[in-house]
């Protein structure tokens, strides 16, 4: 049946901007939140929230914008203009550090963070407000339409929620988690009144979603640990996936293809890839230093393989992630010029954003390398598999969400032992053909019976079970 449903998340599905000549143009998002939601405007009448990011989006904030899907699916989109200062308090000082390093382990406690002035305000004046601007805009929809189920995103909405069930105690409100969640201590790093009031709002959903049933049962326990109770809203496990169709034709795009030849022309022998954001919870410093390990080992497969990194620049602006980026370009330049002979570099890093590149390199990889310190699920891990075609093996991190479904197919590695990851990129380029195809044929397997629409039909599967319980 066709559902109402208004979609709540910080990023949009389409940003706007004025080309050359001055005229309004859409640009449609590519990332994974908006890719894993395309089902739901596939089959269901969608109005989609997200925040203004772009000039012109502020110029049209408030109005109400019919939009189409890449398929031509109609849905509507509402832009929330945000004050200035507040958004940047609410991205840049909470949500992004403070909330993604914690939910990712990546705060050295020794010595940070410190939660001074500056961040007591960042919160009262930058994430409750922007999270208060979210809820404003969900109410009015709901006035507009009482009977659609709101579906929030992840860790920038944590307050939303009870915002919206204080003023709309009957509706009907899901919120999806789509990065770790840690063990109550790890919330510790935050004064009692926000760690309180991030799970409480939290709570204020019927339904709350993780990718795996670690980090829901995280929840569960911080629930009982920062509120003294157990969670009063359903909780569910729904790992979400990819579209296999996409990447099907996207393996035989002319982009890819072109990509793709430049690949074949200078590759080595044997060929070790990383496709990551320039995130420090993706762990790329230290799977340099394992590939050094492995090089010092193994003289002999020296100019006999080498590693592409095909890294996308994050959160520039920030200065944590603009320190990482220099750390990892600094341990490439390091291990290559330990290694590095004429007309062999061990490591090709390359940093943009060229998705058609990464699908190419998908398809030539000999060995994938995916050491993340701790990710929600990690995408990479099953979308490159689907169009690999020389029976690659997975070297995945036992913290990374996907390796709860993977972890059979894959070498398992520990993202903090670069011994092991060494000796795991030996073993992976050592295996026989046989085990190989093996492996990653139930890999491809998996990802097809457990795709993108599995996911957005558990997330409604959810629903279902709260209006055949729940009186409306």
């Amino acid at each position: 049946m066709r559902r109402k449903l208004i979609v709540v998340s910080n990023r949009g599905p389409v940003s706007f901007s004025r080309n050359e000549r001055g005229e309004l143009t859409a640009k449609r998002g590519g990332g994974g939140l908006v890719t894993a939601l395309r089902g739901l405007v596939a089959l269901h009448e969608v109005t989609w929230i997200a925040s203004a990011i772009s000039d012109e989006d502020h110029a049209l904030a408030g109005e109400v914008l019919e939009e189409t899907a890449r398929d031509g699916s109609p849905f509507r989109l509402r832009l929330v203009a945000h004050d200035a200062q507040a958004y940047d308090w609410f991205y840049n000082v909470v949500s992004n550090p403070m909330l993604w390093f914690i939910q990712h382990h990546l705060w050295e406690l020794a010595y940070t963070p410190a939660i001074d002035r500056g961040f007591h305000t960042a919160w009262d004046d930058g994430y409750v407000p922007v999270n208060a601007g979210f809820a404003a805009a969900v109410l009015e929809e709901l006035e507009r339409e009482p009977d659609a189920a709101v579906f929030f995103h992840d860790y920038h909405l944590y307050r939303a929620p009870r915002m919206v069930r204080e003023q709309a105690p009957d509706a009907t409100l899901m919120h999806f988690v789509h990065i770790p969640w840690p063990q109550p201590d790890a919330w510790q790093v935050l004064p009692e009144r926000m760690r309180v009031a991030m799970h409480d709002g939290l709570l204020a959903n019927d339904v709350i979603g993780f990718h795996t049933d670690r980090w829901r049962r995280n929840f569960l326990h911080s629930v009982q640990e920062i509120l003294g109770e157990d969670a009063s809203a359903q909780t569910i496990t729904a790992a979400i996936s990819v579209d296999p169709a996409e990447f099907d034709e996207l393996a035989q795009s002319d982009a890819v293809l072109a990509a793709e030849r430049e690949i074949v022309a200078r590759r080595p022998e044997k060929l070790l890839l990383r496709v990551d954001r320039t995130d420090p919870s993706k762990n790329i410093v230290r799977g340099f230093r394992a590939f050094e390990l492995y090089l010092a080992a193994h003289p002999e497969m020296r100019r006999r393989v080498g590693m592409v990194a095909l890294l996308d620049p994050s959160r520039q602006h920030i200065p944590q992630y603009a320190e990482y980026l220099g750390a990892l370009q600094r341990e490439a330049r390091r291990v290559n010029d330990r290694f590095q002979q004429e007309g062999w570099t061990p490591i090709d890093l390359q940093i943009e954003d060229d998705f058609p590149q990464s699908v190419a390199a998908y398809k030539q990889f000999d060995v994938l390398l995916v050491n993340a310190i701790f990710d929600g699920m990690n995408l990479v891990a099953k979308e490159a598999p689907l169009v690999n075609e020389r029976d690659g093996v997975v070297v995945l991190s036992e913290n990374a969400g996907a390796h709860a479904e993977l972890g059979e197919w894959v070498l398992t590695v520990n993202p903090f032992d670069v011994e092991a990851q060494a000796e795991a990129i030996h073993r992976a380029l050592e295996m026989d053909g046989t085990e190989r195809r093996r492996r990653i044929d139930a890999i491809r397997a998996h990802v097809r019976a457990h795709d993108i629409n599995a996911w957005v039909d558990a997330q409604l599967a959810a629903l279902d079970g709260l209006a055949a319980t729940t009186p409306r």
